[in-house]
């Protein structure tokens, strides 16, 4: 009986019928599972549409602040986190190379003496020439496939390193903002130490002529004590804010860059671009988290095409041009020359479930990306809606708290006057001093928190990506 046989003829009608085919599956972007408005806050109308979005206004617009904009150059500069994104974008352009140079015919020089047993003796062959090994022909679109997963895992890597630099840019902005917070604070604390320690003396000398009670001098000496464990707090913080921010710049900060009367108040350093929240469907499109995280999804869908065309026959060729001979003297001489090709048809029939098990498992990591794609969009929308419920409410609140400052500073001086006449007792004084200390306190925390959330609202809309000078930006090539 004869076996049909795969001809020459054949495989290149194979091939012209064939060429281009891909098994990956249409690629539908998934629905966002978001509201299609930004929720709107009591007696605060739904964004607006706005004319400029955030991923168009430069850090450098945004931060005004000429000693927070070096800070992020510094960071841009050092960051290992950045660098770590940089690397891994280098890393997956060259797998992406890889999958496409495995399109092509890996051509080599190949040489080889054969020994053939013939009658009692041996007959050794030699040959050399160039070769070509176990070339597959992508009939079926697996190289294809697997080369198009590359490609959109490498611009994945291109969106993370993207969404790195916003969110290191937002790290540093927040850290500096932090420091200018933790310098009025330790300022406050130190001219309540400098209040209370008056106080102390005052009361000691009350009580020492019989003017104050022991219980009002022991309730001086707790406050003044309050006072020195608040400071020891606050400079710890202040430490530990420094360092957070140097790890983030990489590099140690310049030399008197933190000097306190250098320093600008929280309240000068509010220099930040008022932002539009426009509509969710072009924000999130716009966030490089998202971007990522749906060429990650077609870098899946793409492994579908690559399980599926395991399921067809493999064709691969094997060709040799060059010289052979009996001599190895006599190679590449005249009548020595000749080639070789053979095509090999690789079709199994019982692998005990593994090409459907890869399918199984394809089909189970689109399924993932999809998920994490949805996860990205929503955790972007709360995002966004979290900074944009802090824009409504923190302003109010600032207000409301450095009203309430007010208020317990002339309440306090009022009582401090009325316990030196005699008037009052010593426990309205006191009580005036933890409302006012905590008062001024609470207005350096809202003033910190309002500013850090135009910051978060920044990022949350994409802002702080710009395209670093001298950058290689080019993309890969299908």
């Amino acid at each position: 009986m004869k076996h049909p046989t795969l001809t020459p003829l054949a495989l290149t009608v194979a091939a012209t019928l064939l060429g281009g085919c891909s098994m990956i599956p249409a690629y539908h972007r998934p629905a966002a599972p978001v509201a299609a408005t930004w929720p709107a806050e009591p007696g605060e109308p739904a964004a607006a549409v706005g004319t400029t979005a955030a991923p168009d206004v430069p850090w450098q617009t945004f931060f005004a602040d000429p000693r927070l904009r070096q800070l992020i150059g510094l960071a841009l500069a050092n960051n290992r986190d950045l660098r770590v994104a940089v690397l891994n974008i280098e890393q997956a352009r060259a797998q992406f190379q890889i999958r496409r140079a495995d399109q092509f015919p890996t051509v080599g020089i190949a040489a080889a003496r054969t020994p053939t047993a013939v009658g009692d003796g041996t007959l050794n062959v030699y040959s050399a020439g160039l070769g070509v090994s176990n070339w597959e022909l992508d009939f079926f679109g697996r190289l294809g496939s697997l080369k198009a997963a590359a490609r959109s895992q490498y611009l994945a890597t291109e969106e993370g390193r993207k969404a790195a630099q916003i969110s290191l840019i937002a790290s540093v902005a927040n850290g500096y903002l932090n420091l200018l917070a933790d310098e009025e604070l330790l300022e406050l604390t130190r001219q309540t130490l400098a209040t209370r320690e008056e106080s102390l003396k005052l009361t000691r000398l009350r009580f020492e002529h019989g003017a104050a009670s022991e219980i009002d001098s022991r309730d001086v000496e707790s406050l003044f004590a309050g006072a020195q464990v608040a400071l020891a707090q606050q400079q710890r913080q202040r430490a530990q804010d420094e360092n957070a921010l140097v790890l983030l710049l990489g590099q140690p900060l310049p030399e008197g860059f933190f000097n306190a009367s250098a320093l600008p108040q929280l309240a000068d350093a509010a220099q930040l671009t008022d932002l539009p929240a426009g509509l969710p469907s072009s924000v999130l499109i716009n966030r490089p988290d998202v971007r990522q995280a749906e060429q990650q999804l077609i870098a899946a869908n793409a492994n579908i095409g690559a399980a599926r065309a395991a399921f067809f026959p493999q064709i691969t060729l094997t060709a040799q041009a060059g010289s052979a001979s009996t001599q190895l003297s006599g190679l590449f001489q005249s009548g020595t020359y000749g080639w070789t090709l053979a095509s090999q048809l690789l079709l199994p029939i019982f692998d005990a479930g593994r090409r459907q098990a890869g399918l199984d498992s394809a089909n189970a990591g689109r399924a993932i990306a999809v998920a994490q794609y949805e996860k990205a969009i929503q955790s972007a929308f709360r995002e966004v809606a979290d900074a944009l419920a802090g824009r409504a409410t923190l302003g109010e609140q600032l207000r409301a708290q450095q009203a309430q400052a007010q208020a317990e500073s002339v309440r306090y001086q009022l009582s401090d006057l009325r316990y030196r006449n005699g008037v009052a007792s010593y426990l309205d004084n006191l009580d005036a001093q933890r409302a006012l200390f905590a008062a001024q306190q609470a207005v350096v925390q809202t003033r910190l928190l309002q500013l850090q959330n135009q910051v978060l609202l920044y990022k949350a809309l994409g802002g702080g990506w710009t395209e670093a000078a001298g950058a290689d930006t080019r993309a890969a090539s299908p």
